[in-house]
């Protein structure tokens, strides 16, 4: 059988990152996951990105005023105003 190649195995951490992995939490778990679990996350999270997609369109009339100011506060916001309306209507239709 092939060994396997441990990129890790001669690392050597210089005094910062030495630093930095001391202090990790003890709750952290940095050991790899059982294969199995690793493919069901992997499963739902494709499963999630498939519900999140935005492939429906929704067309409404909306008044110039309104557009205007949907805008103004989209741009105060760094988001453009398409965005920042489907982010309120998501929010509106889960909460």
């Amino acid at each position: 059988m092939k060994k396997k190649f441990d990129p890790f195995k001669n690392l050597v951490l210089d005094e910062y990152e030495q630093e930095i992995e001391d202090n990790l939490p003890d709750f952290l778990d940095l050991t790899p996951l059982p294969k199995k679990e690793l493919n069901r996350l992997s499963r739902m999270a494709k499963d999630t990105l498939l519900d999140l997609k935005k492939d429906k369109n929704m067309n409404i009339r909306v008044s110039k005023i309104t557009i205007a100011k949907l805008k103004k506060k989209a741009a105060k916001l760094g988001l453009g105003y398409q965005t920042m309306v489907g982010s309120i209507l998501h929010q509106y239709a889960n909460s």
